[in-house]
């Protein structure tokens, strides 16, 4: 059934959201649509009445990548809405706080990507999904990824051509690293000796740093570094890493002055170091990972550095083994930036151990309103939150803010 609508507003996804809400994607508050209703969506879309705030996506891919969601809309709305999201997120949990502007990263800046990979008949596809689909499209003209990982496309797809078949297919994360290109490929078939081979004369071919396919390191020309803070850290393949360097930069610095003079700190779910080495330079740092391997590089990276203040490190599972409070006497604060899902229980155990500083890093605004909400219930009062929009034009959001006890 086809009808005529007014978009209310930006649903967290993206999606404008009708006044009897339904959900339509690529539309804005303001405008009048008309849609088919197919269940809680609209499909088959014309604006009608289309908002002041519409712009044409800079990126000729928008129509058929699923990669972003909002460059139909200016970036001044953009970054309302995503302020927007976060203030929601607080006052769904009786929460209150000056919450900053929104940072977002330039266009051309992510440095790490996933794609996928699909052998074709006269090769290989690699790109992102479309929306809600397994269907590959093509992206060499991404307005989202640096020179270097758009120009990295044709290794991916003869990645793809070696690895994958017709029906199948694979994930290809590359990083952009300081000696080079860092890659890893989840899935994909079995490796044998030639396999191995062709991989390896690949990567010479497009002067890798390193290839990884799954736990087997296929080629290693040079370490991949990342550098935290005056550090250079070889992180294990496929490792998490902040998006851009932008995004990184203001996140370090909220985190810094979070922690303010802090002797000794404490970094949980400090991956790979990106909060651990520039707190180093001023306070002696327990990381705390549930990677074995991310902790291998950091303690590696430490005892290469002259400079810092001492580093230690700890292998656990944070969601199954919090620190508990008598292990956080005798740290002056904490940083913690967990994953999606949040850190119930180990907030818990930091609320009980009421260590006078918490510096708090999100990528999910309702998660981290929950955590906050503990925070408070326990005394903490929270500081400025400050967002971070390191996923330009998608419904990604990330932020800081610091709990101090009153």
């Amino acid at each position: 059934m086809t009808g005529t609508y007014r978009i209310a507003r930006l649903g967290h996804r993206g999606d404008g959201v009708t006044e009897c809400g339904l959900f339509a994607p690529r539309t804005l508050p303001g405008e009048e649509v008309t849609g088919t209703l197919d269940g809680s969506r609209l499909t088959d879309i014309r604006i009608l009445t289309p908002s002041p705030s519409r712009v044409s996506p800079p990126c000729r891919h928008y129509a058929g990548c699923g990669g972003c969601q909002v460059m139909h809309a200016t970036d001044e709305v953009v970054a309302d809405w995503k302020r927007q999201i976060v203030i929601d997120a607080l006052a769904a949990r009786g929460l209150e706080a000056e919450v900053a502007r929104t940072e977002t990263s330039p266009p051309r800046s992510r440095r790490r990507a996933t794609f996928a990979v699909r052998r074709t008949k006269k090769g290989a596809l690699a790109g992102f999904h479309t929306r809600a689909s397994d269907t590959i499209v093509a992206i060499p003209d991404c307005q989202v990824l640096t020179d270097r990982l758009r120009a990295a496309l044709p290794m991916v797809e003869a990645l793809g051509a070696v690895l994958c078949s017709r029906k199948g297919e694979a994930a290809v994360t590359v990083t952009d690293s300081v000696e080079g290109l860092d890659v890893f490929v989840s899935g994909g078939k079995v490796l044998d000796g030639p396999t191995r081979a062709e991989l390896g004369a690949l990567a010479g071919r497009f002067d890798l740093a390193r290839l990884t396919c799954g736990d087997e390191p296929v080629a290693a020309a040079r370490p991949p570094y990342q550098t935290f803070g005056t550090v250079r850290v070889v992180p294990p393949p496929g490792a998490f890493l902040q998006a851009t360097a932008h995004g990184e930069s203001a996140l370090v610095e909220a985190v810094r002055e979070g922690i303010g003079d802090a002797a000794r700190v404490v970094d949980l779910f400090a991956g790979s170091g990106t909060f651990t080495f520039p707190l180093a330079s001023g306070a002696a740092v327990h990381a705390v990972e549930g990677d074995r391997a991310m902790m291998a590089a950091v303690d590696a990276a430490w005892r290469k550095t002259d400079g810092l203040k001492r580093v230690t490190t700890e292998t656990r599972d944070l969601f199954r083994r919090p620190l508990e409070p008598d292990e956080l006497q005798g740290f002056d604060a904490a940083v913690i930036d967990p994953p999606r899902a949040g850190a119930e229980a180990q907030i818990a155990r930091l609320a009980e151990a009421r260590l006078p500083r918490i510096a708090h890093v999100s990528c999910n605004p309702a998660t981290f309103a929950r955590d906050a909400a503990t925070l408070a219930a326990a005394g903490y009062a929270m500081g400025p939150v400050r967002v971070v929009d390191q996923f330009r034009w998608s419904a990604h959001v990330e932020l800081a803010a610091t709990f101090t006890l009153a």
